[in-house]
């Protein structure tokens, strides 16, 4: 671009692919949150030495030490090198420099200070939630279990909890020959192989053998988010909220513990009196452990969703119900299919899930023989969610 295209550009003004700016210092770092925000969206142009009210006031430095700063910053301040070309004019008022960002599609988002930034208008801002999940899509990161997860490796991976799971198996991994740990890793799809050959964690490593699942950009928002409410709509008053983190089993043990914590009920047959809980234990725990191990983990952005009211207890899934089955078919037990096989076969070795297919029959009886009431189980596929009702006291009543 030359600089009478660059003049332009300042006299229209900022603009969705233009951001003007002022420099005075190498510690004026907005010029790096806009290359991030361009190359995540579709390009632009950045401007130093120019007023927001379109004047030119030059940058005050030496212009080839100012150029020198600004290929490193592109080489550095972000989370990869960046794709950009740099120019500079010496106008009467002084030097301008400018940076033509090109919009970038590696393995996944560029981050600034560890936070993803896209284009808005003439803003740089993060993405929202759904932006985020379409920006991932876009990138080609969708997940599935097998996906290594950027920015993540061996040392993301606790030892101790993959040799437990695999004595529980009774597979002996201590016997001669001993295998390398990175090797044993590899070889049971913990660990897997980046476009670029190195070694990191898959999101199935991490879910089930990781030290801090949610440490990543990714798969910061793939825990369990727990709310109780004082009536019978998300409108009432939140008695209480809580959040379980941590690999799979951590999230199944952390809900469970938290429904606990609101406490008990009596129940009065004749003379006699049982103290219950909201819903039978073994029942609210299939229906998480279901969701975390069935959801559809390419919905970036999502978490499961615990919430209880006075009459039901909701626990909602991100994404359709796999391969095409139908609520009917779940509910009497078909024949079960599993969209991350993987992370089912753990849960069910670590005693958390039933023989598969069984998950929604053990349901039923044990709320049959609790209040007469059946699960309801309900799917929207373009909205992609999966929910399921357990009636705390029968509906109507």
């Amino acid at each position: 671009m030359d600089w009478f295209e660059v003049l332009q550009r300042i006299q229209n003004g900022e603009d969705e692919h233009t951001e003007l700016g002022r420099f005075r210092s190498f510690s004026e770092k907005d010029w790096q949150k806009a290359a991030c925000a361009f190359a995540n969206s579709e390009g632009g142009l950045i401007v130093l030495g120019v007023t927001d009210d379109r004047v030119i006031d030059g940058v005050p430095m030496d212009a080839e030490q100012v150029q020198e700063r600004l290929s490193s910053g592109l080489r550095g301040a972000l989370s990869a090198p960046i794709q950009a070309r740099l120019g500079s004019h010496r106008d009467p008022n002084g030097w301008v420099h400018w940076i033509e960002v090109a919009a970038m599609r590696g393995p996944e988002p560029l981050q600034y200070q560890g936070r993803v930034y896209v284009r808005r208008g003439r803003a740089n801002d993060q993405p929202s939630t759904s932006e985020l999940q379409e920006l991932y899509n876009v990138f080609g990161l969708v997940f599935t279990e097998e996906r290594v997860v950027p920015g993540s490796g061996l040392d993301d991976i606790e030892p101790s909890v993959f040799r437990d799971y695999m004595r529980r198996k009774g597979v002996d991994i201590e016997r001669e020959p001993r295998l390398d740990l990175e090797i044993d890793l590899f070889n049971r799809e913990v660990l897997g192989r980046d476009f670029d050959g190195t070694l990191r964690a898959t999101l199935f490593g991490l879910l089930c053998f990781g030290k801090s699942p949610q440490a990543f950009p990714p798969t910061q928002n793939l825990w369990t988010d727990l709310v109780a409410y004082a009536g019978n709509d998300r409108g009432d008053e939140v008695l209480l909220a809580g959040e379980a983190r941590g690999r799979l089993d951590e999230q199944v043990a952390r809900a469970e513990d938290w429904l606990k914590s609101l406490g008990r009920h009596e129940r009065y047959s004749g003379m006699q009196r049982a103290d219950l809980w909201s819903v039978p234990l073994p029942a609210f725990r299939e229906c998480v452990v279901n969701a975390v191990a069935h959801r559809d983990y390419s919905i970036l952005g999502s978490r499961v969703l615990v919430e209880i009211f006075d009459e039901r207890i909701v626990v909602t899934s991100p994404g359709a119900l796999p391969n095409h089955k139908r609520p009917e078919s779940v509910l009497a037990g078909g024949t079960p299919r599993s969209r991350n096989e993987s992370m089912a076969n753990v849960l069910f070795d670590l005693g958390l899930m039933e023989q598969r297919g069984s998950g929604y029959p053990r349901i039923t009886r044990a709320m049959r023989q609790f209040n007469g009431t059946d699960p309801q189980l309900d799917q929207d596929r373009e909205e992609r969610w999966v929910r399921v009702t357990l009636w705390r006291v029968p509906p109507g009543s």
